[in-house]
């Protein structure tokens, strides 16, 4: 992968903290100078079939974004993940700390389909689907250039905002911060509950009052100032995009075998030149600031502005469009295009098991947990004449959304008494978790030569769901 940064970006000016074209030698990275100070980039805007089919998903995206913490699955959010009550509830579905295993096999799932994802089609996530890409791109950027008077090409503004359009601006920034903090934090706390902090005072519930104004702050902050540099600076997706892509994944990249050598201007049959007239378009239209006729480069998050733009000039000049498109690295050097190779066997096969394995986990789990804990002590003791006893501690959690009382039975072997200590433990909340003492007798002729006995506990619910718990009764070998 080619990590050149010091790439040709626009210039900074004093008067507005925009960006032009030429290339400052005092630049480390597209956004940051040598002397540490700020670049502030302003992309022009390339209105091409891309960027049109771009903005459609992004506002339906903004539309799923908020809508999701409203849906409601047989009575549950589609999707909460309530961190303080340990509950984590997707597509209808809730996942208490006890389901690791479902938890583990759901992100790895999660994981493995981004990696396909990433092997097949490059960054199409960071380009078409990521919050940070859709709302920077869709939203606040169209917002600037309403203020900035540059609404429908972008780059700089002709003449520096007034004090009155800057603190409007940042008071647009504000209102939109807070929606969106509040739609983040539905996910995580619920829309009733939030709906019950924004229509009660904030001493009523300082906590969460500094939760919401943190989290507006953090928006306000990425969206302002942050910008571009998150996916530069913070998101780690650009730097595994290097073990996850191989030569023949998608990406947005630029012909250099048609392009080069490069020429302003008319070009003509004798200048032996490339089709790329060195007009820079590329690089002004580039949210993250880079040149993409530098090859593949971390920063490119494949929004296709490049293409629309390039597309664009070359309609102009008379040339075939592609110049910059969708394609490969095996593709641009004329190599075939190879839709089975190791990746994309490998990835799905491993994403199929894991799928499978989180299925079946999910398909045999009960609407309550059941786990048989022996009790601190002596193995056994002897009550009375020939007989033994052994104390247990049973592990109870009610899975459903309605209280539960639960039976317990010892099926087998025969004639094993079960005495429970505490039976108020037998009746749970929703999602409540006990801890039932009990004991157990038996003859200790059970044991006679191993010292142990399997036995199976039978749980029931007050709903007739029942599950079978496997434990050992000890005693004496003789």
């Amino acid at each position: 992968m080619n990590d050149k940064r010091s790439l040709p970006v626009l210039p900074h000016t004093a008067a507005n903290g925009a960006a032009g074209t030429s290339h400052d030698d005092d630049d480390v990275l597209s956004t940051l100078r040598r002397d540490g100070s700020r670049r502030w980039l302003m992309p022009h805007l390339a209105t091409g079939g891309w960027w049109r089919k771009r903005r459609v998903v992004a506002y339906i995206l903004m539309v799923v974004f908020v809508a999701v913490p409203h849906l409601r699955v047989a009575g549950k959010p589609l999707i909460l993940m309530d961190i303080p009550a340990r509950q984590f509830t997707i597509f209808g579905r809730t996942f208490l700390p006890t389901d690791t295993m479902l938890l583990a096999l759901l992100m790895l799932s999660v994981m493995f389909g981004i990696v396909l994802i990433t092997a097949i089609a490059g960054r199409a996530w960071c380009g078409w689907a990521c919050p940070q890409t859709v709302y920077m791109e869709y939203l606040f950027r169209p917002i600037d250039r309403l203020f900035d008077g540059t609404t429908g090409r972008g780059g700089h503004a002709k003449k520096p905002l007034t004090g009155v359009k800057q603190v409007a601006r940042v008071a647009v920034y504000v209102l939109l911060s807070m929606f969106l903090a509040h739609t983040f934090l539905a996910y995580f706390v619920g829309t009733e509950r939030l709906s019950q902090w924004i229509q009660s005072s904030p001493i009523d519930h300082p906590a969460a009052f500094l939760v919401m104004a943190a989290t507006t702050g953090l928006m306000l902050f990425d969206f302002l100032i942050f910008r571009e540099q998150m996916c530069l600076i913070a998101c780690p997706y650009g730097r595994f995009q290097s073990v996850m892509l191989d030569e023949q994944s998608l990406i947005v990249t630029y012909d250099p075998v048609r392009g080069e050598p490069r020429k302003k201007g008319k070009h003509r049959a004798e200048d032996n030149a490339g089709d790329c007239v060195d007009c820079n378009r590329c690089v002004v239209v580039c949210p993250t600031g880079i040149d993409i006729r530098d090859g593949l480069q971390m920063e490119c998050i494949n929004c296709t502005q490049c293409i629309d733009a390039c597309d664009d000039v070359m309609d102009r000049v008379g040339s075939p469009r592609g110049l910059i498109r969708y394609g490969s690295q095996d593709g641009i050097a004329g190599k075939p295009r190879r839709r089975f190779r190791p990746r994309t066997i490998i990835y799905p096969l491993i994403l199929t098991a894991v799928l499978s394995g989180f299925a079946y986990a999910l398909s045999t789990k009960t609407t309550f947990d059941a786990r048989v804990l022996r009790g601190k002590g002596a193995p056994f003791t002897t009550v009375a004449r020939g007989r033994i006893s052994n104390s247990f501690t049973i592990r109870l959690v009610n899975r459903t959304d309605e209280r539960q009382t639960y039976a317990l039975q010892v099926a087998e072997p025969a004639n094993v008494q079960l005495k429970v200590i505490d039976p108020t433990g037998l009746t749970l909340e929703p999602g409540g978790t006990s801890l039932v003492p009990v004991a157990t007798e038996f003859s200790g002729s059970l044991t006679f030569g191993t010292g142990n006995q399997p036995a199976t506990l039978e749980v029931t619910s007050s709903k007739d769901a029942s599950k079978t718990v496997q434990f050992n009764l000890l005693g004496p070998r003789q």
